[in-house]
């Protein structure tokens, strides 16, 4: 978590903590910034968790709204709908050319 800091790095900055705050200072900060830390944390955490499922609610409304195309494809695949205000189209039947016999 601390990246490229290595033992001498931390001692280093154990050392300055040390002489700026002193020794009875020391464990009061080191408390206080454990509680920060974890406050941090626990709302990183909190956001990552509402994102996830507001992803995870997004894709179940496509996945709703893609299984309820086919269907509604399915009625377009009956015909075309009449446009409103025109009046339906009907085939009349050819003219045959009868012969009577009689």
């Amino acid at each position: 978590m601390l990246g490229p800091l290595g033992m001498p790095e931390l001692i280093i900055i154990f050392v300055v903590a040390l002489i700026v705050f002193g020794p009875r200072k020391l464990p009061e900060l080191g408390r206080s910034l454990g509680r920060g830390l974890s406050e941090f944390k626990r709302a990183s955490n909190d956001l990552r968790n509402s994102l996830e499922e507001e992803i995870r609610l997004e894709d179940e409304r496509d996945a709703r709204t893609r299984t309820e195309k086919p269907a509604a494809s399915t009625s377009e695949a009956a015909g075309p709908r009449p446009v409103e205000g025109s009046t339906p189209r009907t085939e009349e039947p050819s003219p045959r050319n009868e012969t009577l016999d009689a």
